[in-house]
This record gives C-alpha cells, sequence and structure tokens, in this order.
C-alpha cells in the first residue's frame, strides 16, 4: 500500500474505532438499559438499578459454583481494620495515598484497599498441617481506594468496587500444580463470558527483590511451565515478593483490558507470621498465590457491556424474555405464562399496556431483551407464543412448553465452555 494512501487508511479507521467507541460507551448503555448511574454525591462509587444489580449476582453466582468446583472456601472480612496491620503489610508505607483512613477514640483505622491481610488472619486463627494444604480462601470483597478524581472514569476506574478475589496457601512444591488450577480456571470463565482472544504477560524478578535466587529461579520457571511457553515477558516488572501473570482481554473493537491477574507471594507470610506445620514438626512459612479471574466485579461488567455492545447472554440478561399482548383479551393469559416462567428461574415480565405490538418490539429491542413474545387470540388458542430476538430475528411461533426448553436450553449453553487450548 502507498504510504499516503496507508496514512489515509489509518486515519479513517482511527476516526471509526472512536466512532464505536462513542455508540457502545458503557456509562451511555447503563443509562439507557437502566443498570446504573453515578451522581456527584457520591464520585467514584455505583448506584446499581435493580436490572444492574441482577447482572452483578449472575456473575458473582457463577464464578462461585465454578470455585466450589475447585475446593475454595468463601469467606468474608471486615471492611475496616487498624492502622497497625496495613503497617506490617507494608501497605501504608507504598499505598498509603490511596487509602481512606479514619480515627475513633485515638486509634487510627484503614478501610482496605485490599483483600490479603484479612484473609492471613482467617488462616492464622487455626493450627494448620502441611497435611491440609493447599488451602484456597476466596471472598467478592468491597475495596476502597482514594483515586485521583480526574482519572475516575464510569465502572472503570472507581474508588469502591468488587474483586474476586483469592489467596492460595501452599508449599513450595504445590506451587505450580495450582498455578495450573488457576490458569485453566480463568482461560475456561473468560470463554464462557464471550471473550476469545486472551494473552499472558510474565514479570520477573525486580532488582529490590527479597528471597534467594534459588526461590526465584524455581517459582519463575512453575510460572513459564504453567503457561505452556504462550506468554510475553515483561522483564524486572515482579513485585518484590514475587513474580505474576497478567491476563488480558481483547474486546470487540481490538482494546485490551487487564482482568485476571495470578501473584506468587514470599513475604507477606513472615511479616504477618502466618505458619503451617511440616513434616518434621516444624514451623514453615506458607507461599501465598494471590490470584484475581476478573479482578474488579464493576470494570468487567463495564467490558462485557462493550464488548457485547449491550447485548448481553441470555444467561446474564436482567430480564431474559417480556411477553406483549395484542388487545385485552390475552391479559389473563400472559400474566399466568409470565408467572409460570417466573417459577421456573427465568427472569420474565409482561406488558400489557395499550401501545401497537410494532412499537412494544422496538421498545425492547433497543432495550436489549433477548426474547420478545407475542400473544394474540391465535396463539393463546392453539397454546403457543411468537417470538422475536432483540436482534430483529423472527423466530416463529412454538408451543409454550417447546418455548420454555429453547429458553432454558439458551441459559445453560451460555454458560457452557467452549473449548480450546491456549
Amino acid at each position: 500500500m502507498h504510504k499516503q494512501n496507508e496514512k489515509i487508511f489509518l486515519n479513517s479507521e482511527s476516526i471509526n474505532k472512536r466512532k464505536n467507541i462513542k455508540y457502545i460507551d458503557h456509562r451511555k448503555i447503563g443509562q439507557k438499559l437502566d443498570l446504573y448511574y453515578f451522581q456527584n454525591e457520591s464520585p467514584g462509587m455505583v448506584f446499581w438499578s435493580t436490572n444492574g444489580l441482577t447482572i452483578f449476582h449472575e456473575i458473582k453466582k457463577f464464578i462461585r459454583s465454578e470455585l466450589k468446583k475447585h475446593s475454595y472456601h468463601e469467606v468474608k472480612s471486615p471492611l475496616i481494620m487498624k492502622k497497625i496491620l496495613w503497617e506490617k503489610t507494608g501497605h501504608w508505607d507504598n499505598f498509603k495515598e490511596n487509602m481512606f483512613s479514619l480515627k475513633k477514640e485515638k486509634k487510627k483505622y484503614c478501610i482496605k484497599p485490599m483483600n490479603c491481610p484479612g484473609h492471613i488472619q482467617i488462616f492464622k486463627k487455626k493450627i494448620t498441617s502441611y497435611k491440609d494444604l493447599p488451602i484456597r480462601i476466596s471472598e467478592f470483597g468491597t475495596c476502597y481506594r482514594n483515586e485521583p478524581s480526574g482519572s475516575l472514569y464510569g465502572l472503570m476506574r472507581l474508588q469502591e468496587f468488587t474483586q474476586d478475589d483469592a489467596h492460595i496457601f501452599c508449599t513450595e512444591k504445590q506451587i505450580l500444580n495450582e498455578i495450573k488450577k488457576c490458569i485453566k480456571m480463568i482461560y475456561k470463565i473468560y470463554n464462557i463470558f464471550g471473550f476469545r482472544k486472551i494473552s499472558a504477560k510474565l514479570s520477573t524478578r525486580p532488582k529490590n527483590k527479597i528471597g534467594t535466587d534459588e526461590i526465584w529461579n524455581k517459582a519463575e520457571s512453575d510460572l513459564v511451565e504453567a503457561l505452556n511457553n504462550k506468554f510475553d515477558y515483561q522483564y524486572g516488572d515482579g513485585a518484590f515478593y514475587g513474580p505474576k501473570i497478567d491476563f488480558n482481554l481483547c474486546d470487540s473493537l481490538n482494546r485490551t483490558w487487564q482482568c485476571g491477574t495470578i501473584q506468587l507471594d514470599f513475604s507477606l507470610s513472615k511479616k504477618l507470621k502466618a505458619t503451617y506445620i511440616d513434616k518434621k514438626n516444624n514451623k514453615r512459612n506458607p507461599v501465598i498465590i494471590h490470584r484475581a479471574i476478573i479482578g474488579s466485579l464493576e470494570r468487567f461488567i463495564g467490558i462485557l457491556i462493550e464488548h457485547h455492545k449491550g447485548s448481553l447472554p441470555t444467561w446474564l440478561s436482567p430480564v431474559q424474555v417480556v411477553i406483549i399482548n395484542t388487545d385485552k383479551k390475552q391479559r389473563n393469559f400472559i400474566k399466568k405464562l409470565v408467572k409460570k416462567l417466573c417459577n421456573i428461574g427465568i427472569r420474565a415480565k409482561e406488558d400489557l399496556k395499550s401501545n401497537t405490538v410494532a412499537l412494544k418490539v422496538r421498545n425492547y429491542s433497543i432495550l436489549k431483551i433477548p426474547y420478545i413474545g407475542i400473544c394474540g387470540q391465535e396463539e393463546i388458542e392453539s397454546d403457543c407464543i411468537s417470538i422475536r430476538t432483540c436482534n430483529g430475528k423472527n423466530l416463529g411461533k412454538f408451543k409454550i412448553k417447546n418455548f420454555i426448553k429453547m429458553i432454558q436450553d439458551d441459559i445453560i449453553s451460555g454458560k457452557t465452555y467452549r473449548r480450546k487450548s491456549y
């Protein structure tokens, strides 16, 4: 391609991309679909409507079900902890500018910016044998970070957010197996949410590392093996207490988002005196694997909405089907049908207003409701329902029982892993 033509092409591509980004802006879609709101009274924090909170809870419910398959113990740690704990961990020295703190009765407290210190306190409450390891602790923990007002941006950059956090307490010999399990789960979950292009970056030891070269060599080697050599290096970008893996998603506009992370930690268990009893009856500090699959749930919802352009998979949609009438005669039939759908776990609503069918279909297509069911007298007499989708497809008439099965199958298939090697 001629250089001038190439420049014109790249400029036009950039303009089109900016237009597309404006069209799928999660802040605008969120308001249009009545999902969430932002107000000056609470900067960097989200006001969730019923619709948005449904998405939030469905994501939590799904991830929780995956964690149970891998023997995670879900916990809840306090939101406010004494400042002295954050001094012990090193967070106060390195992160205090981003922490909210308060004072009560001459004692200083911090609102947690992360969940790891709380999880270590829970781990310490029991005497742990090497036979008990690995122990996997998870939490959907709400965190607060004092971000500059100019950096706040919709769901993507908040001061209050919820992390799908987990900490795995294990021995050095268990690192490789645990990392492999984490990576497999991360790729599976991204796949189910509709992301196919996923990349990993391995951050190696920095100059100010703690621990011996022998430990770091083993740790980095384990991460390389677990990633199956499909990653990029970020030399020297690891934390002083251990190497880490960052996982990046590529969305429908080919934008990259850093979401998941796996971080090895050889330091924090020593700082907070977390121990287990080894084979020789000696106290040892466990290795801690800090692990997040999607990171901030709020941010991930923003990414999902932009990736799917507001048309979420049926299993995630706040309302999965709306049933509309053609005239007043169908009111009772539709109410009973909607009640039946709700009773079997399908999120359904009715619209019995006197607007035209065409206007109702148009309105619910704009609201991205996956299925729009139309019940006229002809449908009632044949125990059928006419179905359209929010993207304009006319699926035709279905027997009620077949329609119910179709939605249920769609919900199940939406949570099914499309197996793909990485």
